[in-house]
């Protein structure tokens, strides 16, 4: 008889461990990634579908072939048949009386190692485009006289991916 006694007080025991954990497990949050965007969550199955990200979109007009940049978001674009293959990246432009103009223009050539004998400064990836007005490496926290300063890495890429007669447009 105490045998069945001990079992029973054994068996009652395990249910209720059992009944307090299966609580405390509901009770946590759980984490859960759609099965598809826009799909249910299911606690523990991971997503079979990630969410496709946006397209990154220039705000020119499409006569940018090549470089898209906006003055009002201080920001350019790398173009290749009217898609984006660089950027945002970070630029500035010109400061009150010396105001970088909009417009579509081409570039006219571009140097790797340009000095600016009107300001006596470094241009390094200078691109021309529209007379002395020039993107090129430049504190982007500070506007300039005109020209487009950029990151050196943006300032680089874009060198690298233009070439004299590419257009370049630049929107407000």
């Amino acid at each position: 008889m105490s045998n069945r006694r001990f079992l029973s007080w054994t068996a009652r025991s395990a249910v209720f461990i059992g009944v307090a954990s299966a609580g405390l497990a509901v009770m946590a949050p759980a984490n859960a990634e759609p099965l598809w965007p826009g799909g249910p969550d299911i606690p523990g199955v991971p997503a079979l579908i990630p969410p496709v990200p946006a397209p990154v979109v220039a705000p020119c007009t499409g006569e940018a072939d090549r470089v898209c940049m906006q003055l009002s978001t201080n920001q350019a674009w790398l173009m290749d048949n009217g898609k984006v293959t660089y950027g945002p990246t970070p630029i500035s432009h010109g400061r009150p009386g010396y105001e970088t103009p909009p417009g579509v223009f081409r570039v006219a050539f571009k140097r790797e190692d340009h000095w600016s004998t009107m300001h006596n400064v470094p241009m390094k990836w200078a691109v021309f485009f529209n007379g002395d007005i020039a993107t090129h490496i430049g504190p982007t926290e500070e506007q300039s006289h005109g020209c487009i300063r950029m990151t050196p890495e943006g300032a680089e890429t874009l060198y690298n991916h233009v070439s004299p007669g590419d257009v370049i447009e630049v929107v407000n």
